[in-house]
């Protein structure tokens, strides 16, 4: 990705780089990566779990969790590291953890559990998507959002899904 930012920075060209363009899941991260400067360890030994479903074809550990990892680190939880997180790549796991049955060729199911010390309080975040409709309506209105951009000439060249976000690019 560093590569990628490079390139696309050194060519001069207008671009959205993201690893994500699903707006929903985009803005839940950017509030968690909020929470955890504004309120430092407000999960201070609490313990992390965090489940990850997608389809078969998957095969490394997806790019959001591992984000959001690094923002849940940051509320002070238990130190939870990529090889923490559970990935479920077969059909029947999948199936177990509530995907149906329709949307084995593309999903992404997450559940990010936080348990306090003594297990009394458990704090989840979830986020499930079947199908590709939600990823290619963020794209469209990336695309709509770098229109305007190079319409208006703007200095700044390489955005993210925060800088549609932030603008309420959203439809």
């Amino acid at each position: 990705r560093d590569e990628l930012m490079k390139v696309t920075l050194e060519s001069g060209t207008y671009a959205i780089i993201a690893p994500n363009m699903c707006k929903q899941i985009v803005a839940l991260q950017a509030t968690i990566e909020r929470m955890a400067k504004d309120f430092p360890g407000a999960f201070g030994g609490y313990k992390m779990d965090l489940t990850e479903s997608h389809q078969k074809t998957k095969a490394d550990t997806s790019g959001t969790a591992k984000d959001m990892v690094k923002h849940f680190n940051g509320l002070g939880v238990e130190p939870f590291g990529e090889e923490d997180i559970k990935k479920l790549r077969t059909d029947e796991d999948s199936l177990a953890f509530g995907v149906p049955e329709s949307a084995m060729k593309g999903h992404a199911f997450h559940t990010y559990g936080l348990t306090s010390p003594d297990g009394t309080v458990r704090f989840e975040f979830k986020h499930n998507v079947c199908g590709r409709r939600t990823y290619a309506e963020g794209v469209v209105d990336a695309v709509q959002f770098l229109a305007q951009k190079i319409a208006a000439g703007s200095e700044k060249k390489v955005f993210n899904m925060i800088d549609v976000l932030s603008e309420g690019q959203m439809k």
